[in-house]
């Protein structure tokens, strides 16, 4: 089992940034991949970025390349996902999640990841 656990959300003005960080317990190995999805009001699940977990290669939705950065802290077990240049579109509830890694994991597809967070709302205001 692996447990994770989101924080820094909240109410930013479009424009700003926020740093948003995902903390991981329990059986967390290096042959996992995270990732950040969200959710806005009204509209499914989307991805927005993903890292694998050992040798910390990315991948991004395009709607935030440029914009947003994912990183982890190894020693720490966390990850992190910096999020700048923000607008209200960017406005929902992010979710972090794990994978186990595997040949040809499909980092944007929520079925390929078996543990959530609970998520943290970031609202970004006009």
């Amino acid at each position: 089992q692996v447990q994770l656990v989101e924080s820094g959300g909240g109410l930013v003005q479009a424009g700003g940034s926020l740093r948003l960080s995902c903390a991981a317990s329990g059986r967390t190995f290096s042959n996992y991949a995270y990732g950040w999805f969200r959710q806005a009001p009204g509209k499914e699940r989307e991805f927005v970025a993903g890292i694998r977990w050992s040798d910390g290669i990315t991948h991004y939705a395009d709607s935030v390349k440029g914009r947003f950065t994912i990183s982890r802290d190894n020693p720490k077990n966390t990850m992190f996902l910096q999020m700048n240049s923000l607008n209200p579109e960017d406005t929902a509830v992010y979710y972090c999640a794990a994978a186990i890694m595997r040949y040809g994991l499909m980092f944007t597809l929520q079925r390929e990841y078996t543990y959530w967070g609970q998520g943290t709302q970031v609202t970004v205001s006009s």
